[in-house]
């Protein structure tokens, strides 16, 4: 595995990568959908979300919600799974927005980092971080790096021992250190959150 070679040149990361299984990214269909799963989840811990996307879910003919069955639900049947009222207008706000301007999977598949975070981002409620995530795990694109992802800030201010007094200096210390991973970026974020989730080993 490509990925894999490049980033053990990184002595910390390898350290890390070492104890997990290989990543495997995916490109997945529907991306309205996770886009929809993600505003859910938001703040909240996994096993939070994944009750609440498997209400939304059950609230559609054989768990198959469409763009316009999503629109056409009354909203307080969205805030009654346990929805927000900002997330179930944002929820919805993705929705309008993908069946107004017409929106394909491949469509976004064509597009490249830059322009799918420019372009996703006017919509209400999806945030650079939101884009990021689906770039990653609805997209399969390789070299993401979530810099403002509290996890991936984290588990590189252990890995790398680093010292910042503010946001800025946080975040230039980060894209430094991730230099060396491009253009494998999204593995090594991955890496990372595996690691900053699982127990610390003895003599760590």
């Amino acid at each position: 595995m490509q990925h894999l070679e490049h980033l053990c040149k990184d002595k910390k990361l390898k350290a890390i990568i070492d104890l997990q299984q290989p990543c495997v990214l995916q490109k997945k269909k529907q991306v309205w959908l996770h886009l929809c799963a993600s505003i859910m989840s938001q703040q909240l811990s996994t096993k939070v979300a994944d009750v609440i996307y498997n209400r939304f879910l059950n609230l559609f003919p054989k768990r198959k919600p469409t763009l316009q069955s999503v629109i056409d639900l009354p909203f307080e049947t969205l805030r009654g799974i346990g929805l927000s009222n900002a997330k179930t207008n944002y929820v919805k706000n993705v929705c309008e927005f993908f069946l107004k301007e017409n929106i394909t999977d491949a469509m976004l598949h064509k597009m490249d980092n830059e322009e799918l975070i420019n372009y996703l981002t006017q919509i209400k409620g999806v945030g650079q971080w939101t884009v990021e995530m689906i770039l990653m795990f609805t997209l399969g694109r390789e070299d993401i790096l979530a810099l403002d992802d509290l996890g991936i800030q984290q588990g590189m201010i252990k890995l790398y021992k680093i010292k910042a007094e503010n946001k800025k200096v946080l975040r230039e210390k980060m894209l430094k250190h991730a230099q060396n991973w491009s253009p494998y970026r999204t593995y090594a974020c991955r890496y990372l959150w595996g690691w900053k989730d699982a127990p610390t080993p003895k003599g760590d």
